[in-house]
């Protein structure tokens, strides 16, 4: 049983924070979406990440990856095989697709397909306006002579 979240509540309360909802909105809804191909997702330093899917009978031909508006799409669709000379057939080919959002600044660098395992690539780059930097702290005199304000007589 799937339990359900309002977010509504607080809609009331925040601005730009729409993406964060959609995310989660979204979230909720793929865990009916199945899990086929297995994948992993790896941290591999302070700002960089793999994402590596296991991709068996699929050739580079039948993989399509696309990133557009922070989403990551991977499908997969295979040609139709000859079903003669199957005795058994437990390698699955049957077409599939990953969606991964990515947070903001997070690019695809390059991706590898090896040994049945598509690998990508992911950094993420922030932009130096808005890296943290360091803001010097002022004495009064540095900030010049207070300005009087003329007021009124005070009565």
């Amino acid at each position: 049983m799937a339990t359900a979240y309002d977010y509504a509540p607080l809609f009331r309360s925040s601005v730009g924070f729409d993406r964060v909802f959609n995310l989660l909105e979204n979230a909720q809804r793929a865990r009916s979406i199945s899990d086929w191909p297995p994948y992993d997702i790896v941290k591999t330093a302070d700002d960089s990440y793999r994402i590596s899917v296991a991709v068996a009978g699929f050739s580079q031909d039948d993989l399509d990856l696309t990133f557009q508006s922070n989403l990551l799409t991977i499908t997969g669709k295979r040609g139709e095989a000859q079903a003669e000379g199957y005795l058994h057939r437990g390698i699955a080919g049957r077409p599939f697709e990953h969606r991964f959002e990515l947070a903001d600044h997070v690019r695809v660098t390059g991706a590898d397909l090896q040994n049945g395992l598509l690998s990508i690539d992911l950094v993420r780059e922030i932009p130096e306006a808005m890296k943290p930097r360091r803001i010097e702290i002022g004495t009064a005199k540095s900030l010049g002579d207070p300005v009087q304000i003329e007021a009124s007589r005070a009565a």
